[in-house]
């Protein structure tokens, strides 16, 4: 068994950086509990049973503060709770080594992202001048496959649905953005974590003991991130990405 008070290390870093971003913490669980010992398909799906755990916390601080498009969240996770159960399949049956060159690609690309928006959090995605009816129409179509990436890395797309609204609904508040992503997340995060589950593909035990803490750091950071400047948030956000691009190439190499 894994110690459990690096768990609990585990648990704070994916509360804090889940309450502040409104992303998965997939970017701290699945290289931990890699290097801990487990599979990259374990860890994947332990990952996303965090994501189920921690999100619950997350959600309520952010909409207390009226931080949450409940209508626009429910339409994420029609097509991501689809695209988790696709997307797991698939993972089943992708060679480790892909899977873990895919994950390095997508933290890096992500950084990227981050720093841009960190110096102008409203225009680093050109967006689409559609309808406000087709724009719903493609945001549940988007969802989909941010549900594939769900069950194929363990994102469970926060950071992903914050993109797709950024390019969908531009006006948008990126507070409320991250309230309504981590709201959709913990559909997803749900939808790929039980395919996993049902596989024998996940730690419960350690989810259980890294989400519980994280549920109660999640709360206090979500709290901490309502006050925060969208300009510091991308650049924390992006800071993770380099560091979890880092440990994961050196783990692969």
């Amino acid at each position: 068994m894994i110690n459990p008070y690096i768990l609990v290390l585990i648990g704070i870093a994916v509360g804090a950086l889940t309450g502040i971003t409104g992303s998965s913490g997939v970017l701290i669980v699945v290289p931990a509990l890699s290097y801990l010992g487990l599979t990259f398909q374990e860890s994947i799906g332990s990952s996303l049973l965090v994501d189920v755990i921690t999100t619950i916390s997350v959600v309520v601080v952010y909409f207390r503060y009226g931080n949450v498009d409940l209508k626009l969240a429910t339409l994420l996770a029609v097509g991501a709770i689809i695209g988790a159960q696709t997307g797991a399949h698939i993972a089943f049956i992708v060679p480790e080594k892909a899977l873990e060159i895919a994950f390095v690609f997508f933290t890096s690309y992500m950084a990227y992202i981050s720093f841009k928006r960190s110096k102008n959090p409203r225009l680093q995605l050109r967006s689409i001048k559609v309808g406000e009816g087709v724009a719903k129409v493609l945001a549940i179509l988007l969802a989909f496959v941010i549900g594939n990436v769900t069950g194929t890395l363990g994102a469970s797309g926060g950071i992903m649905f914050i993109a797709v609204m950024m390019l969908l609904f531009p006006f948008m508040d990126i507070k409320r953005m991250i309230g309504s992503a981590t709201l959709a997340m913990l559909f997803s995060a749900t939808s790929g974590s039980i395919a996993y589950i049902i596989a024998g593909k996940a730690d419960v035990i350690a989810s259980l003991i890294i989400g519980l803490i994280a549920l109660i750091s999640g709360y206090f950071f979500a709290k901490i991130a309502n006050m925060m400047k969208s300009s510091q948030i991308y650049m924390f956000l992006g800071s993770v990405f380099v560091l979890t691009s880092i440990s994961e190439i050196i783990r692969v190499l």
